[in-house]
């Protein structure tokens, strides 16, 4: 069985899906469930005919809602434990993720976004940011990242395990069908090599006896009375709110001087980096701004750049999820807000271009 499975760093060149599969084994993780759905259905291909070269371990269950629990009864037993899927299998991994969400079970989780409603294409959209941020019955107290490229896939794969290990909250990484299926350079590495600690996993139930005696665990996720729930929900808020700060990641440039500043997240944002890089060239005042996290959302940097500007473009792969994000983000702001909506439909820095030249 062999040591480690990255060694030193390496430069290569795959699928984003083979990436999700590297990623895991470098966070060490020890047990994929899942269940075959396009886009991600590669990460599990790759998952199994890696993992077991490095004594890691698969369940294919029989349908989303089961591996979504069963990932959940992994994490109980103290295993880093992580599923993927897209679609309709993130509809149907709401129920369990409320559960985590509820329980705080640390679960992860990626998604490789497809079009939709319903079963739709299994190509590509970002029609499901307002499903992982907000989606099951609850408060939407999760962790989301919104990755744009390979090596980003790699690197919030790792950090998804530490985020969901150390502050007990289901944690998505949002990738789409693009992302899932082409291919692309990157560097893989062993995160310890880089001194990233891994935070250390743990059971939450079947612990070892302290001084000769099991110690009883509680786990909720069912109240009696709506002022138990209450006081419950009100200390997750305070969990929430208290670790916000640690957890929000943009990225932002132009935004200073910028009469129209374009707003896109994952793999839309690489056409607006291009484009907003364009048009500054051509002299037009034209910012960046990606929220990275949209669950929890850089409100109040947003809110701040909206205040410096005259126009916010919303683009996206979507009719206006994001933008929903956005705008609750800077409540009370006047800027002007504009918009280049194409759902399930990937954008070109030509259209963002075209669409800027036209308002200015």
């Amino acid at each position: 069985m062999a040591e480690k499975p990255i060694q030193g760093e390496k430069r290569v060149f795959m699928t984003g899906n083979e990436v999700v599969a590297w990623a895991a084994l470098a966070a060490k993780a020890d047990i994929m469930y899942g269940y075959p759905i396009t886009p991600q259905n590669e990460i599990m291909h790759y998952w199994t005919r890696m993992a077991p070269k490095y004594g890691k371990r698969f369940l294919q269950t029989e349908d989303e809602l089961s591996a979504g629990f069963t990932t959940l009864g992994g994490v109980l037993a103290g295993r880093k434990a992580f599923t993927a899927t897209a679609g309709p299998g993130n509809t149907l991994m709401q129920e369990p993720l409320s559960m985590a969400e509820m329980m705080r079970i640390p679960s992860v989780v990626i998604i490789q976004q497809r079009g939709g409603p319903s079963t739709a294409t299994v190509i590509y959209s970002q029609q499901e940011v307002t499903m992982t941020t907000y989606g099951g019955n609850g408060e939407g107290f999760r962790i989301v990242y919104s990755t744009a490229n390979h090596q980003e896939l790699f690197d919030y794969t790792i950090k998804a395990f530490n985020t969901a290990w150390k502050y007990r909250f289901p944690t998505f990484v949002l990738g789409d069908g693009y992302q899932a299926k082409m291919r692309e350079s990157l560097t893989i590495y062993d995160p310890e090599d880089r001194g990233i600690e891994l935070v250390k996993t743990e059971p939450f139930i079947g612990k070892e006896p302290v001084n000769g005696e099991k110690q009883p665990v509680h786990i909720r996720n069912t109240y009696n009375t709506e002022e138990e729930l209450f006081e419950v929900i009100t200390k997750y808020l305070e969990d929430y709110t208290r670790i916000t700060p640690e957890i929000i990641e943009h990225q932002e440039f132009d935004c200073e001087d910028a009469d129209i500043v374009v707003v896109s997240h994952g793999v839309v944002s690489r056409a607006a980096k291009g484009a907003v890089q364009e048009l500054r060239n051509a002299g037009l005042k034209v910012g960046y701004f990606r929220p990275v996290t949209l669950r929890p959302f850089p409100a109040d940097r947003l809110r701040a750049v909206a205040d410096g500007t005259k126009t916010l473009l919303m683009v996206e792969s979507s009719l206006g999820q994001m933008a929903k994000l956005v705008k609750d983000a800077i409540f009370g702001s006047t800027v002007a807000i504009a918009t280049l909506f194409k759902p399930g439909v990937g954008v070109t820095s030509e259209e963002i271009v075209t669409k800027v030249k036209g308002m200015l």
